[in-house]
């Protein structure tokens, strides 16, 4: 039997790398008891970072689900990625949330990770609940914490715990809601109920009728019971923080230390009492069969729809399809429409995921996740619905990668299977790309930072024993004319019986950049018979795939066929595309042959005292800078950047902003390179041909 609806909460913890996230999860699956011990990350113990790449490295590389039950409500966990590389998962795993554990360092600057997890958490109007963590450390600042929260994420904190320290240790808490403290036994998460300190005793009535007020604001019947009386309940102002929480207007702040085991039951109190079940949050936009749109009301009673946010490959259970409920409720072997590709397929077991194991259920309902295996065309961000009262869910948007690595096996002969491995765990991991370049022949994959795809190939090593090497991959550059020139292509040969004749004349003359090829037939009076003149066309066509100066495709040219012979027995298709080509080439020798190279638009933000590094480096690799703006406490750089730049920019933008500066990079337009550059490029790939 599904669990009701309003006892169900799905909480991602998220935030910036290396603030805890995954210790505070295991803690919490501690203190719900559903782990005998207190699993840690440094000694691989984890719930959660159960892959071979997480425990090498200390690191959550994707997100990893895990049921907690906590005074009969049953919590869905879902720990995410922080770092940089890797942190673009975490974009997808708020889908299948319906409120978020952000968990802060408060011993150490927020960078761009966290503004940028928060921006997706506003932007999926998901409540949430701040923790700061690592209270134990004595460097740790409460208040400049709560003003960076303000200032550079623009969050609404409002603080309903005080950390008790004695010393420079970290004794307990001060719940300013319930006016008790917490004093907590070693590391056990055993705890005593105290009275509030006489040192904090002001603050935390200051800060009780601060959060008073802000809970009577945010629901009509409570606010005219302060404004009468001037005081509400303990209950009263718990329910008028939740629906203030619901709407965005404040984001309780917590206190914790993970390592030393404090703080984690209020924080599953807080869970409970302060997030909202799935079935309480708006109805959600979708689209209907007709293309319109609809509400997917958060009800259990409401037609089947789901939500597929992740996909995991088990080498046991194959692949895992892993959904939440958006309305209705799904039992195990139901047949639905995936409304995405819109094909049918047959759920069979109904799994939940406890770390890297799973468990079967018979149903699941509103807000709940669950996993369903071997689905043939369902996909991550697909939508699964009632055949009878099909519905479309906003699907993910597209990620744009940061940085592409050629791919080459080290054994020859295994591309396919590293392709297909590849293909495998981009299913898994929707911000990697896998392709295959038309033009060089080359595997490229595409991935957040050269740790992302450094950490796939390990994977793909691991678990498809295919080893592969990681090169720069080749720069599409370009090649086209500066001048309008006429050339003539004459093919004349006689062996015997027919032979081969064609001849045509051709102009040849640049066209503005972008504008690709251009062919234009001025033949008159039949001196080239109709039905030739598309083989002379796809003579050019096949010439221009080599340019004259590195061997590049050649662009942006118009070539004009006004003249020519024919024989009557000899002229042949073939040899008109013979005769074009070779005119093409006699043209790009004479007329002022270019290299072009490609542009990408960058867009940086650095943190403000990282600016003059970073502008100085733009410079040095040829960048147009077009404009700077202030985001919070960073400084947005826009400019336009030779792509044979910037190709492994992620690394040195890490080294020279400490881990705080991010980029995003996308394709902009072909510009002439600059002769210096030419003449290096042409020994590179004259060094290349000789290897």
């Amino acid at each position: 039997m599904a669990t009701e609806a309003s006892g169900i909460r799905t909480i991602a913890v998220a935030g910036q790398g290396g603030v805890g996230k995954t210790s505070i999860s295991d803690a919490l699956a501690f203190a719900a008891g559903v782990n005998n011990r207190l699993g840690r990350v440094d000694d691989e113990s984890s719930l959660f970072d159960t892959e071979p790449e997480e425990m090498r490295r200390r690191c959550t590389i994707s997100s990893s689900l895990h049921h907690l039950p906590w005074r009969k409500h049953e919590i869905t966990l879902i720990d995410t990625a922080g770092q940089g590389n890797f942190v673009t998962d975490t974009r997808f795993s708020l889908r299948g949330a319906a409120g978020v554990v952000f968990v802060v360092d408060p011993t150490s600057p927020l960078r761009a990770e966290s503004s940028k997890v928060w921006k997706w958490i506003t932007g999926e109007n998901l409540p949430a609940l701040i923790v700061l963590n690592r209270l134990d450390r004595a460097e740790a600042e409460v208040d400049r914490t709560l003003d960076a929260l303000k200032e550079e994420l623009g969050a609404k904190p409002a603080l309903i715990h005080l950390p008790i320290i004695s010393g420079e240790t970290l004794k307990g808490i001060v719940d300013v809601l319930a006016g008790k403290a917490y004093t907590f036994e070693g590391e056990s998460g055993k705890f005593a109920t105290v009275d509030v300190p006489d040192e904090l005793a002001d603050r935390a009535e200051e800060l009780r009728m601060e959060i008073t007020e802000l809970a009577a604001e945010a629901d009509d019947e409570l606010l005219e019971k302060y404004l009468e009386e001037g005081e509400l309940s303990v209950d009263e102002v718990s329910r008028g923080l939740k629906a203030a929480v619901a709407s965005g207007a404040v984001v309780p702040v917590l206190c914790s230390s993970a390592s030393l085991n404090m703080g984690i039951p209020q924080l599953l109190d807080a869970v409970v009492d302060l997030l909202p079940a799935p079935a309480e949050l708006p109805a959600a936009v979708g689209k209907d069969a007709a293309g319109d749109a609809t509400e997917i009301a958060p009800d259990s009673a409401a037609p089947f729809s789901g939500f597929v946010f992740k996909t995991v490959i088990d080498p046991h259970a194959g692949q895992l399809s892993i959904l939440r409920v958006m309305s209705g409720t799904v039992e195990a072997d139901s047949q639905v429409l995936n409304t995405s590709s819109e094909t049918k397929e047959r759920l069979g077991h109904l799994l939940k995921m406890e770390g890297r194991k799973t468990s079967e259920v018979k149903s699941a309902t509103v807000g709940e996740v669950v996993a369903v295996a071997k689905l043939k065309k369902t996909h991550a961000g697909d939508t699964l619905a009632d055949v009878k009262a099909a519905v479309g869910i906003r699907p993910f948007e597209e990620v744009t990668p940061a940085i592409s690595f050629a791919v080459e096996a080290k054994k020859r002969g295994e591309e396919d299977k590293a392709m297909q491995g590849l293909y495998k765990l981009g299913e898994e991991d929707l911000a990697l790309q896998v392709e295959r370049d038309e033009e060089s022949g080359e595997i490229l994959l595409s991935g957040s930072g050269q740790l992302h795809v450094e950490v796939t190939c390990e994977r793909l090593e691991r678990k498809y024993g295919v080893g592969v090497n990681l090169k720069a991959p080749k720069v599409p550059y370009r090649e086209t004319i500066r001048k309008a020139v006429k050339a003539h292509g004459r093919l004349k040969k006689q062996t015997g019986g027919h032979g081969q004749f064609a001849d045509c004349r051709i102009e040849v003359e640049p066209v503005p950049r972008g504008k690709g090829f251009e062919f234009v037939n001025k033949i008159v009076g039949g001196s080239i018979p109709r039905g030739f003149i598309p083989a002379v066309e796809k003579g050019v066509i096949e010439a221009m795939r080599k340019g004259s100066i590195v061997g590049y495709p050649v662009v942006d040219v118009r070539v004009t066929l006004y003249d020519g012979q024919y024989h009557d027995v000899d002229s042949s298709e073939m040899a008109f595309k013979v005769a074009g080509s070779m005119a093409f080439r006699d043209a790009l020798e004479n007329a002022k042959p270019a290299l072009l190279e490609p542009y990408v638009n960058l867009e940086v933000a650095v943190p403000d005292e990282c600016m003059g590094d970073v502008m100085g480096d733009l410079n040095s690799r040829r960048a147009k800078v077009e404009g700077m703006e202030q985001r919070g406490s960073s400084e947005v750089i826009k400019a336009k950047v030779p792509m044979a730049e910037v190709l492994r920019y992620a690394p040195d933008l890490t080294s020279m902003t400490s881990g705080r500066g991010s980029f995003e990079i996308a394709f902009s337009h072909y510009e002439q390179t600059p002769e210096h550059m030419v003449q290096k490029i042409v020994a590179e790939r004259q060094a290349e041909e000789e290897n």
